[in-house]
This record gives structure tokens, sequence and C-alpha cells, in this order.
């Protein structure tokens, strides 16, 4: 789920509020319904889109931008509606005390499978030749050492509002390393990119869908299996005393709403509900915007335009 210059065009996206809605007697509200906005671009993608398809039915569609997270408060008041991006890697928790109040409900799966993990380009197996088995790091710790780490290894996790418990992980695993959290999507690959070219150590998050591990060979670190015991109860993994023992959860990627949603705006909450999108489209429109540097508008106008029979039966009456 990101560049610079997408959150600034997600900032505009605010300002212009409903002008993606226009009056339709297929809405039966005029207020506008909240879509929330995060820092990454396939959530940008995918959150635009959807407000297009609202717009044509005649809803009108504001974009807010919200912290992946904490925007569950607003979701459970009603502040705001639709978040399009809750992964099973990152979100499940927030998402299943959010939905246990009444207050949020899950509007299904998006179509897309999620992977949110460490990550190391196949170069790395020559200083570190029993990866991608999570024990081999320590061995070689200090391969991935960098001056403000050593001679602990460094390892790049995401933005902090990400979620994911890297730092209780390490803790956990008792791995020499360091956790240092990038501090936007952006800058986290132009690092990728950066070592990538020169063959330099990292370790980092990459996550799937995305154009990262399509474009770049390189393999995620195998960790103890997940388990839900695992990240609750600290006697169940190999740590006796501390949970996240164990790499992060795989699944779905889940739409969720204000639980009013289908009461003010049945229509839309039908059409968000049918929403359906797959890996290997969003990682190409990912490519688009980040690699080749296309305007995210116009990726979302030409799926538009390439799919109208698809989202025009999500919005049939």
């Amino acid at each position: 789920m990101k560049r610079g210059s997408l959150i600034i065009a997600a900032a505009a996206l605010v300002c212009a509020g409903g002008a993606a809605g226009t009056a339709n007697a297929g809405a039966e509200s005029q207020d506008p319904i909240k879509l929330t906005l995060h820092d990454w671009t396939g959530q940008l993608l995918t959150t635009n889109i959807m407000g297009e398809i609202l717009g044509k039915a005649g809803y009108n569609i504001e974009y807010v931008q919200a912290d992946y997270i904490a925007q569950f408060a607003g979701l459970k008041t009603g502040d705001l509606h639709v978040a399009m991006e809750m992964w099973e890697t990152t979100g499940r928790d927030a998402m299943d005390e959010a939905t246990a109040t009444g207050k949020v409900v899950n509007l299904g799966e998006t179509g897309m499978q999620a992977i949110e993990e460490w990550w190391y380009p196949s170069y790395m197996k020559e200083v570190c030749p029993g990866l991608p088995d999570w024990r081999a790091l320590n061995d070689c710790a200090e391969e991935f050492a960098t001056p403000e780490t050593a001679p602990k290894g460094r390892y790049l996790g995401g933005p902090v509002t990400w979620g994911g418990f890297d730092d209780e992980r390490v803790e956990a695993l008792e791995m020499d390393f360091e956790v240092v959290h990038a501090g936007t999507d952006a800058a986290l690959f132009a690092e990728l990119e950066s070592a990538y070219q020169r063959k330099a150590p990292v370790l980092l998050w990459v996550y799937a869908p995305h154009w990262a591990p399509a474009k770049f060979d390189g393999e995620w670190v195998e960790f103890p299996p997940y388990s839900a015991e695992c990240y609750n109860d600290p006697s169940a993994g190999i740590n006796p005393d501390l949970a996240y023992d164990c790499g992060k959860p795989r699944g779905p990627i889940w739409k969720v709403a204000w639980a009013g949603l289908e009461g003010k705006w049945p229509g839309a909450y039908a059409a968000i509900k049918a929403f359906n999108i797959s890996n290997d489209e969003m990682g190409a429109m990912v490519a688009a915007v980040d690699l080749e540097g296309s305007a995210l508008d116009d990726v979302v106008a030409e799926w538009m335009a390439t799919n109208e029979a698809r989202w025009q039966s999500w919005i049939a009456p």
C-alpha cells in the first residue's frame, strides 16, 4: 500500500471533496460517502477506482486522509464510512476488534492476496548462505549492519503506522538486529532501488501485491509459521515468555465500512461488496504509477474504460 507525490495528490483529492459524485436519482442520499486514503499507491488506486464507480452511480464522494489503524475510531462513529484495504497481514487484529463492536462491518475480500514480510535480494545469499531460514540472520547480522546499527544488522521496516510487530518479533526471536522504520513508502523502496543497483546489503519490508518482488530477484525470510496463538499467547511459540515469535500472517485484503452504510446508501454498499480486483491487475497499475511515472488519475481512468462492463454490473439495480 506509496510515493511522496501521491500523498500530495491525495491531499488534493481531499480538498476536491465531492467532485466525483453528481445528483442522481439512484443515490439514496447526497450526503458524502467518506472513503479513507492511506499512504501507499495500491490503496490510493483501489479507493479512487471505487470512488469513480460510486460517482458514476450518482453518489457524492469525499476522500479523507486517515491513519491505517487509527481510522477505525472514525469508522465506528460514522465520521468515516469506507476503508478499501485492510490487510490480513497487519490489520486483522484491529479489524476484528472493530467488527466485534457491531459498529464496523467486513464487506468481504477485495480479491487481492497479501504478503508482507522481511525480504532480501538474492545476492545476499552469497554472504548469508543459510537464507531464507530466519536463523541464518544472526550468523551474518554484521553483513546487514550499517554504521548506525553495527554490530547489529539493520532491518528497514515500513512506516510505524503500518503495524506489523517487527520490533516485537526481533525481541521475541532474540535477533541481533535493529529495526529502523522508513518514514514513507517512497523512502522504503527508494532505498531498495539504490541498494539493488549497487549490490549493497539490504533487508527490508516488502509487500505484495506490488512491483518490487516482480522487478527484483529476491526472497522473503522464512520465519516460524504464523498462528493466532503465536501473536496472543507467549507460551505458544519457541520463546515461552514473549509473543510475536513467528512470521506475519498471509491472506486476503479486506474491505470494511461503518455499519450504517447499508441503511443509508444501500446501492453503494452493494457495489463496494461486489468490488473485486486481482493481484496482477494491481501490480500492473502500481508499476504504471511508481515506475513509469503515469498519473494516478490516468491509471484509474484507463482501468475504468477497460473494465466498464465489469463495474457497471456492480452498480446495476
